[in-house]
């Protein structure tokens, strides 16, 4: 535990150009596709709504449906691919696969007619998500020591923000000065898309299997994973075999249920106002904020404990959520919008360290499988239970139902600690 200490400490004293060395160069080229991938997909994501609402006459519900649908149609491709990635000990096939599905139908918004259209090009763009998101996960989770998943995890996530916030960025430079016309926009996206599938196809190598001393080391922290995850006397007796995960899932999956679309709330601004440039650029100002917050939030989960940061980042969630069911203007909608991305940074790396730090390294694929089929599944509902609420009460009802669920499962999981307090979280005991 001293020597773990000592790295970290030279870690820290050596700033950013050691971090780079030691996560190596998986962490950061795995970074860069997310980044460049995000960039194409993130011109067209947060106009959509718009698009649907204003070009083609859909409503807030359709909205909703097609949001949630999308993230569904990849869940269960999640799971399977993970487990899939496992059985072939390889993982970047399915990197390839997924992203160049994605790749390839997004320039077809460009010559939709009507919401039907924008929800079959939508669900197969999540499924070339779904295809790839769990193997590379695993991959990047093989790629770096157990106590630096982190850290990677929140290089990645903030280098997909990252790109999340150029997408917008070129998007409103492109309507401001080249056209107005979305669909032109929609066609453009092809060129980021592109790049990213040569840097994946010639900068991302398959992590070698360890032998010898390096297989001695992987072995014990697959041990030290087992020990972490081994549940409780009342969980044993109900038979479960993966109790750790399953008790991480059942309060993510409440929270997700209160975890709407954030197309919604570009729909609030929207209703408050919010031209098609100005929603594009609060979209990239959002990401630049998640970008900000995602590293430390990673940091923050290996020094005391992800469960901890988690549970944070959804009273967050609850906070903001809750401005918005009152928020008086735009200027305030702005705000909050901004703030929500703090919720992004304490949460997305320090889930899936979480969920790496529960599982042994020959089932993580598996592991994020069930992760992201919780998280997608749900998500479907969440947004069909939202858009039904804003159509039905307005989205006052609609925000503040998801706030008492975000504030329900931070609840939730904070219990679990306490009432299984051997289950070691993260570096924390």
């Amino acid at each position: 535990m001293a020597g773990t200490d000592a790295e970290r400490s030279d870690e820290d004293a050596g700033g950013g150009g050691r971090l780079r060395r030691r996560l190596g160069r998986n962490v950061w080229m795995l970074g860069l596709v997310s980044l460049l991938n995000d960039t194409a997909s993130e011109m067209a994501a947060p106009l959509l709504p718009l698009f649907l609402t204003q070009s083609l006459g859909a409503g807030a519900l359709a909205v909703g449906w097609i949001e949630g649908a999308a993230d569904a149609a990849s869940s269960l491709l999640k799971l399977l691919a993970g487990r899939a990635s496992d059985r072939l000990g390889r993982h970047k096939p399915f990197l390839l696969a997924g992203y160049f599905l994605a790749c390839g139908v997004r320039p077809l918004y460009a010559f939709t007619q009507h919401a039907g259209q924008v929800l079959a090009i939508r669900v197969t763009d999540r499924i070339g998500k779904g295809v790839r998101t769990s193997p590379r996960d695993a991959l990047l989770a093989r790629s770096v020591p157990p106590r630096r998943r982190g850290a990677a995890f929140g290089v990645h996530r903030g280098m997909d923000h990252a790109g999340a916030v150029l997408g917008p960025l070129l998007a409103a430079a492109l309507l401001t000065f080249h056209s107005e016309d979305l669909r032109r926009l929609f066609l453009l996206t092809a060129v980021p898309g592109g790049i990213a599938l040569l840097v994946l196809l010639f900068g991302v190598t398959e992590p070698p299997r360890p032998t010898g001393e390096a297989a001695r080391r992987a072995r014990a922290e697959d041990e030290a994973a087992e020990a972490r995850r081994r549940p409780s006397p009342a969980v044993l007796a109900a038979g479960s075999e993966d109790a750790a995960l399953v008790r991480f899932l059942l309060p993510l999956g409440l929270f997700t249920l209160g975890n709407a679309s954030d197309a919604f709330l570009l729909l609030l601004a929207a209703g408050r106002g919010a031209s098609f440039v100005q929603v594009a650029l609060m979209w990239s100002a959002l990401h630049v904020v998640r970008a900000a917050t995602t590293l430390p939030g990673g940091l923050l989960a290996d020094r005391f404990g992800a469960r901890r940061v988690i549970a944070v980042g959804w009273l967050v969630y609850a906070l903001v959520y809750t401005g918005f069911a009152f928020a008086p203007n735009r200027l305030a909608v702005v705000a909050l919008f901004l703030f929500y991305g703090v919720y992004t940074g304490l949460t997305d790396a320090p889930e899936r360290a979480f969920v790496s730090r529960l599982t042994a390294r020959a089932r993580q694929g598996t592991a994020f499988g069930w992760f992201h089929l919780t998280l997608g599944t749900l998500t479907l509902a969440a947004s069909v239970l939202f858009g039904t609420l804003w159509q039905t009460f307005g989205p006052r009802t609609a925000f503040l139902t998801s706030a008492v669920l975000a504030l329900v499962a931070s609840g939730l999981l904070l219990r679990e600690r306490a009432e299984d307090h051997h289950l070691m979280d993260g570096t924390a005991a």
